[in-house]
């Protein structure tokens, strides 16, 4: 179906382990077992790969489905194309050990090739760690770790690893007050890390759909190695745009370029810019387009790092023959300008490309060779959002990717003006919604194509019944700003209240509203004792953070440190607490996207969607058995603005979560989302 168009690797030295008519037919095969929602899940791979033909003399489909089981513990787990292609690799290695290495030789190169790069990654990865987390209170006692060994492996199990790798790439994105350290830690203390880290990668924007906390608690060093990369990355490449370099100008062809273009590239595609704005200064007649063949001869990091620090320069660089040497020469070169040696010779000569990528971010970092043009860097200054849109733009882009759209988003002011990520999105929040023989996917040549796919997200924007004043499709195509955050905070919402809706059969029918789930969040703190009370979203007294603290500890009693708590009366008091309630919202496993400001400032829609998110959390894990026979319609009759009784002690075990049954949704649908938006009122209304 036209609809399951387009299957993306993100590792393209995994790409290049296959032949291409291989690599297609692979695609092809994996693309044809989606299922209506346009995922893959790894039960559906045996059936598959069975009538593959490097298999299908090797293993029967059970046994396919056992090996795999050996990974995976719940066979409904949505599987993307990497992992289907390194499962595929390693079922083609042991098949050559069972036919007792006379057939399918390639398979050996193949598993070969993949296990080198796993041990490269491995090696670069922790020369990052030993440099970054050496100074780390509690990890310091476990580093440096072994290159060779399985250190990385084995400390990361605990999950403190993670956090504290996740705040090295973004500062404060996690309280470490909430990470359980301790040399040795239960089961439950682990998942809790391991919960806090994968909600707070997305938050930074790691994909994370295929990866669980099993996964992590287990070690399995693709699904680590792979969540490793993405973190490292956005740290090496976090100053590869105009608001925190804006001497990037420089790049474009003395000012001639397109400003706006360069705002939407992604962060890789930049530094490629870069690098080619280097090269072409030194000489070099090639345009390197990738950080895997383009760079394995070493020959364009000689060109670069001879334009860029001239003074360490050696003649023998390019003098010589062998690409290894040359590449040792350059990674010399690279230290003697204040470079770490992450990588080996072998690892630019074998053209990994998260390595080299990394390398050359590196470059970047320490001398990135730009002018101090005080005109240019003013010009770039001033085409900077302000700090509200940085904010919201900063949320929908999280939230976008959180759902594992195809395409990553990037900018998505930029990146939604074709329509196809729009599409993609509704897709995800309301199955089945778009019609994919009338999309264009990208790239898309003829303007009138991307009107057209910004006609139907539209459309389909009515259809659901969204408040879309003034808005037409070439809105989007335009990059109206207003107009695309008003936009992407009701597909927000919708999602949000549909997940909530399908407690419906629980409520009677009762719709779900604001009032709605204030009124769930107040009995629930009732219920524990407590006498904390909101009227609103707008209620100031939230800005204390102690409202949601109680609400979290109330839904899970054991999750808030109280002597961590602070009265929430100074600002510094309220940033505290704020920052603590989104670790640990993240920590029993709400998906947020929310800054501590929004708290502090009652951004009202924020507030409403950090405590749908906790309602959300806590009906989904409620135990069926202790459901009630009242159901919410009781529940929910009380005024919720009334006084809590005087109780002696707080009755944690009172849970209004126990009244609903615990509920299986879609991973991708289930990401409660914040939007960090703050608009004037409650309307959900589109306006100029």
């Amino acid at each position: 179906m036209s609809r399951f168009e387009g299957v993306t690797v993100s590792d393209r030295a995994l790409q290049n382990q296959f032949m291409p008519i291989e690599f297609r037919n692979l695609k092809t095969k994996f693309v044809s077992v989606k299922n209506e929602d346009g995922k893959v899940k790894v039960g559906d791979l045996p059936p598959l790969m069975v009538k593959l033909k490097a298999l299908s003399s090797a293993f029967t489909e059970d046994e396919i489905k056992q090996k795999l089981g050996e990974s995976y513990d719940d066979m409904s787990n949505e599987i993307d194309f990497d992992t289907f292609l390194r499962e595929y690799l390693n079922l083609q290695g042991q098949a050559k050990e069972k036919s007792g290495g006379q057939k399918n030789s390639s398979s050996v190169l193949k598993t070969s090739s993949a296990t080198t790069l796993i041990e490269s990654e491995k090696a670069t990865y922790v020369r990052h760690i030993n440099i970054y987390l050496a100074d780390d209170p509690f990890l310091k006692q476990f580093l440096p770790l072994d290159p060779a060994s399985n250190d990385l492996f084995n400390l990361a199990k605990d999950g403190v690893l993670l956090c504290k790798l996740i705040n090295v790439a973004v500062s404060g994105t996690i309280d470490e007050r909430a990470i359980n350290t301790k040399k040795v830690l239960n089961l439950w203390e682990r998942n809790e890390n391991h919960t806090l880290a994968l909600n707070s990668a997305k938050a930074i924007g790691c994909t994370v759909v295929n990866i669980g906390t099993q996964d992590l608690v287990e070690g399995r060093p693709t699904l680590l190695l792979g969540l490793i990369s993405q973190i490292i990355k956005i740290q090496l490449l976090a100053d590869l745009n105009l608001k925190k370099t804006p001497q990037l100008v420089e790049v474009l062809d003395d000012g001639n370029g397109d400003i706006e273009e360069l705002m939407a590239l992604a962060p890789e595609k930049v530094l490629l810019k870069w690098m080619n704005f280097h090269l072409k200064k030194g000489g070099y007649e090639k345009t390197v387009t990738n950080f895997s063949s383009d760079v394995k001869d070493a020959k364009a990091y000689a060109f670069l790092l001879n334009v860029l620090a001239p003074e360490y320069c050696n003649p023998l660089t390019l003098d010589t023959k062998d690409a290894t040497e040359r590449a040792k020469l350059v990674l010399d070169h690279a230290e003697r300008m204040g470079c770490k040696r992450y990588l080996s010779p072998e690892d630019i000569v074998e053209g990994w490309t998260n390595l080299n990528l990394a390398f050359v971010a590196q470059i970047f970092h320490e001398r990135n060779g730009l002018s101090v043009d005080s005109k240019k860097i003013s010009f770039a200054e001033r085409i900077t959002d302000d700090v509200q849109l940085s904010r919201d733009e900063r949320c929908f882009r999280l939230w976008m990717n959180s759902l594992g759209v195809e395409n990553y988003v990037n900018n998505v002011f930029e990146d939604v003006r074709n329509g196809w990520v729009l599409l993609e999105v509704l897709d995800k929040v309301a199955p089945g919604s778009v019609n994919w023989k009338q999309a264009t996917k990208p790239p898309i040549k003829f303007p009138f194509r991307k009107v057209e796919n910004c006609n139907q997200v539209v459309m389909i924007g009515e259809m659901l019944k969204f408040s879309i004043v003034n808005l037409g499709g070439n809105d989007i195509v335009q990059g109206n700003k207003k107009l695309i955050i008003a936009f992407l905070w009701q597909l927000m919402r919708y999602n949000m209240l549909q997940l909530l809706k399908s407690l419906r059969s629980r409520s009677r029918g009762k719709e779900i509203t604001d009032s709605y789930i204030i009124n769930w969040a107040n009995r629930k703190i009732k219920s524990t004792g407590r006498s904390r009370q909101i009227e609103s979203f707008k209620d100031k007294s939230i800005s204390s953070g102690l409202f949601f603290l109680e609400l979290l500890s109330a839904v899970e009693p054991r999750v808030v440190n109280w002597n961590l708590v602070t009265k929430g009366e100074s600002d510094e008091e309220k940033k505290l607490n704020a920052t603590y309630i989104i670790s640990v919202a993240r920590k029993i496993g709400c998906s947020i996207f929310l800054l501590p400001e929004d708290i502090m400032e009652v951004n009202q829609k924020m507030m409403l969607t950090l405590t749908a998110s906790i309602m959300y959390w806590c009906l989904q894990n409620s135990p069926e058995e202790c459901e009630t026979s009242n159901g919410y319609s009781s529940t929910y009759a009380s005024d919720a603005s009334s006084p809590a009784p005087s109780v002696n002690g707080e009755d944690e075990s009172s849970s209004l979560c126990s009244e609903v049954p615990s509920l299986t949704i879609d991973d991708a649908a289930s990401d409660i989302t914040v939007s960090s938006s703050q608009f004037e009122n409650g309307e959900n209304t589109i306006v100029e």
